[in-house]
């Protein structure tokens, strides 16, 4: 009797201690016994739950499933069963219970059912965010291919569109049409830079901006966007600490949250913009590890639309979801908006509740340097080329054909090369000096980064002109972003390549 005893005490201290879930319910759900370890996983203390039935804690969507293993375990003695279901918290929170039960031989009147669960909630979480990481930068990756194809094809069309409209004489009835043309092409460039942007591939020209300005600046143009229906409000920090990041990218984000705001007010309301410095406390930055520790500006949007359910809220960063009707978004703009942001240091966080609105918190890293002059505009008559050596390597072939005629339209001479090693074959063959080299950044073989990096080590007083349609991993690590001049970006205008290839040659001539 007394080793039964013993038994029986390491039996109890066993299940008292043990960090699973165990209970005992009777074929009709109610509760007969519960280890103490739910008052740690779920918040009840064992004995509150005695006598209740297990069923009115379960979520009602996952009630079905749950009730047909509870019938196939009474029904076969002996066989054990598993599922995984939303458990009630006492608080009100629902966790994710994995069970595995069992029903026991009859014992006396009663008939009773163990149960082992465990709490997997965290577990799943980790597991979803990884697979949505995944998912993402798949995604990501896509789109950037994408819109670097589309780049080049832009190129071509804007370049061409371009020739066309300056051979037309001013009363020539199809300049309509070729203006028609050149928008279409500039629209579609848009869509690739939210693509590039979303991806996380976006070439950035950073600047150090005050936000108050950009926002007082962009102020008329969101009125317009918003419409008359909608209250425009804005609440700016004087003194604000300054901010680093692209000035046409930050007027896209303040152009996506407005359209986002508005639509979601189809019967008017409130929108405000503010502005804030802000230090992030610890516990913050240790909940978020992604974050850059460090003061900040805050950007929050608010609007007193029909606000969001939390379901919606976790997927609105997804690429091309979209509440809208079909036609009336591409899914694209919160998206955008993240990749913006990230990209530029900083992090999105959005609260909404439905019938009350959405609020998002823009959070950049701040900076103490001087703010970015703006440049002057350059004047219409500006010298051209006067025959000076180009070296161009690109390896599309229709894009090559459309820059080097747009460069020879200019004034230059131009050796074109299809790759890195032609046009290393090209520089050592020339017999006279070559002062610029364009080239792209992505090539077969030798890159761009590379063909430079050769051509330097001949003639360290080359200018080089980085072309592409998005940023690859050479670009960064290569270090071409030094200067504003050194990069053009595809599409790009013949107003554009002259500038840059101006700049470049203009350098210490002078």
């Amino acid at each position: 009797m007394e080793q039964l005893d013993r038994r029986e005490t390491r039996f109890r201290s066993l299940i008292e201690h043990a960090s699973d879930l165990i209970a005992a319910i009777n074929t009709e759900g109610l509760i007969r016994f519960q280890s103490p370890s739910v008052e740690r996983a779920l918040g009840y203390l064992p004995g509150e739950l005695l006598g209740r039935n297990v069923f009115e804690f379960i979520h009602p969507e996952d009630l079905p499933q749950v009730r047909l293993a509870f019938r196939g375990a009474v029904s076969e003695p002996y066989a054990t069963v598993s599922v995984e279901y939303r458990f009630r918290h006492s608080k009100g929170s629902w966790r994710l219970l994995q069970s595995t039960g069992r029903a026991l031989p009859a014992d006396g009147d009663e008939r009773l059912m163990v149960l082992n669960s465990r709490d997997v909630t965290e577990q799943k979480g980790l597991e979803a965010q990884l697979r949505q990481a995944q998912k993402m930068e798949a995604v990501g990756q896509l789109a950037g291919g994408v819109a670097h194809d589309f780049n080049n094809l832009l190129s071509v069309i804007c370049g061409h569109s371009e020739l066309l409209e300056m051979s037309l004489p001013p009363d020539e009835q199809s300049r309509e049409s070729v203006a028609e043309i050149a928008w279409a092409a500039e629209r579609a460039a848009l869509l690739t830079r939210q693509l590039l942007a979303f991806s996380h591939q976006q070439v950035l020209e950073p600047q150090v901006l005050d936000l108050n300005t950009v926002v007082a600046a962009a102020e008329k143009m969101l009125r317009r966007i918003i419409g008359e229906g909608i209250r425009l409000i804005t609440s700016l920090q004087p003194n604000l600490s300054r901010v680093r990041i692209d000035p046409g990218q930050l007027d896209q984000v303040l152009l996506n949250l407005a359209i986002n705001a508005r639509d979601a007010m189809p019967r008017g309301g409130c929108l405000s913009f503010g502005t804030c410095n802000i230090e992030l406390p610890s516990v913050y930055i240790e909940a978020h590890p992604e974050v850059r520790p460090g003061p900040c500006v805050l950007l929050t949007v608010t609007d007193t639309g029909c606000g969001m359910s939390p379901e919606v809220q976790a997927r609105i960063f997804e690429p091309f979801f979209t509440t809208k009707a079909v036609g009336q978004g591409t899914g694209l703009g919160l998206s955008v908006v993240q990749g913006i942001v990230e990209q530029s240091g900083g992090h999105v966080e959005v609260d909404s509740f439905p019938g009350v609105g959405t609020t998002f918190k823009l959070y950049l890293p701040a900076v103490e340097e001087a703010l970015t002059t703006a440049s002057q505009d350059v004047p219409a008559e500006r010298p051209r080329g006067s025959g000076e050596r180009v070296l161009l390597a690109e390896d599309e072939e229709s894009v090559r054909l459309t820059t080097s005629f747009l460069l020879r339209r200019l004034g230059y001479r131009v050796l074109e090369a299809s790759s890195g090693e032609e046009a290393l074959r090209l520089a050592e063959a020339s017999r006279e000096k070559i002062e610029l080299l364009i080239t792209d950044v992505v090539m077969p073989g030798i890159n761009g980064c590379q063909l430079a990096d050769s051509l330097r080590s001949r003639d360290p007083g080359l200018k080089v002109l980085f072309q592409s349609g998005y940023t690859a991993e050479a670009v960064l690590h290569h270090g071409i972003m030094e200067t504003e001049s050194t990069f053009l970006r595809k599409p790009f205008t013949l107003a554009a390549l002259d500038k840059k290839v101006r700049e470049l040659l203009d350098q210490g001539s002078g």
